[in-house]
């Protein structure tokens, strides 16, 4: 059984006024992985490509955009999926499927995420302006590719990490191998993890037709992630050799963050939703490993 997808005790429950709750769900704001794993791409490629201290400046400015964008991009793929999500038990309780916010005010909501998106990226050099809007062709085409392929994961990893194009560019104006390298890692860890997270949902998409990896690869899910997560992690080091000469406290932490990686393939349980969940939600803490060796890449 899928684990529902509203908790009735977050922090949400208790802190916002009742009208608002539905809208902070309908955002994600009760569930915080997805904007770290937004966020942390940019975060890697703005260290990877600055000079020492990262500027703080931007990666404030990445960490607001992430939290807004990645509710934006919830409320559009709500919209869009909220016939399909009334059928799936993780998803049935979300505010468009329980009848708590009407379509209408979510098309208005999610116009009020990207007026407050499009502030933030208006802040950066124009080459990131440009890119960060390029984003969007890829933000609002996601919600389709699970009717039409068995590998929307694949259009997910090319969303989620274009903050590493728009870090990069908001750093240093142009694209370099590097940063080419670090979007390719990302891209090969988010359809890594997000094949993880689909298992919790593939009986359910198997019965209304919706598609996804998790239905494509079944067992043979676990030789797949180990590669992609083998992939992610060897590209990050290249790509990190490049810039600049590592230190060995900076190696060591890029080895914690491998072992992180095996521990998730070599204790993952396709068959257990919550245990499918526990390795999606440690992703953030690999990403944070990561954020550390090149920290100290940086001041080693």
């Amino acid at each position: 059984m899928s684990s529902f997808d509203i908790h009735s005790r977050a922090w949400i429950d208790l802190w916002l006024p009742s009208p608002l709750r539905p809208f902070a769900r309908l955002a994600r704001l009760d569930r915080h992985i997805g904007t770290w794993l937004l966020l942390l791409p940019g975060w890697w490629a703005i260290t990877m490509a600055g000079f020492g201290v990262p500027d703080r400046q931007l990666m404030l400015l990445f960490l607001i955009g992430a939290l807004v964008m990645r509710g934006a991009g919830c409320t559009y793929n709500d919209i869009i999926d909220r016939d399909i999500d009334a059928k799936v038990a993780r998803t049935a309780t979300r505010p468009l499927p329980a009848g708590d916010v009407s379509v209408r005010a979510a098309w208005i909501f999610l116009g009020i995420q990207l007026a407050a998106g499009l502030a933030v990226l208006l802040q950066m050099n124009t080459q990131a302006i440009i890119v960060g809007a390029a984003s969007l062709v890829l933000v609002f085409t996601y919600p389709f590719m699970k009717r039409i392929t068995y590998w929307p994961q694949a259009w997910l990893g090319l969303t989620f990490n274009w903050g590493v194009l728009v870090g990069w560019t908001a750093m240093r104006e142009h694209f370099e191998p590097a940063s080419l390298l670090l979007y390719a890692a990302g891209f090969f860890w988010t359809l890594g993890y997000d094949t993880i997270y689909a298992h919790q949902d593939r009986e359910d998409d198997a019965l209304i037709g919706v598609k996804s990896s998790a239905l494509a690869l079944g067992n043979r899910t676990k030789p797949f992630v180990a590669l992609m997560y083998l992939l992610t992690i060897s590209i990050i080091a290249y790509a990190s050799l490049r810039i600049i000469t590592p230190s060995w406290p900076s190696l060591a932490f890029l080895g914690l963050a491998g072992l992180h990686l095996a521990w998730q393939v070599l204790t993952l349980n396709i068959d257990s939703p919550a245990n499918c969940l526990r390795r999606f939600k440690s992703n953030r803490d690999f990403g944070l490993l990561v954020l550390a060796s090149l920290l100290l890449q940086r001041f080693g």
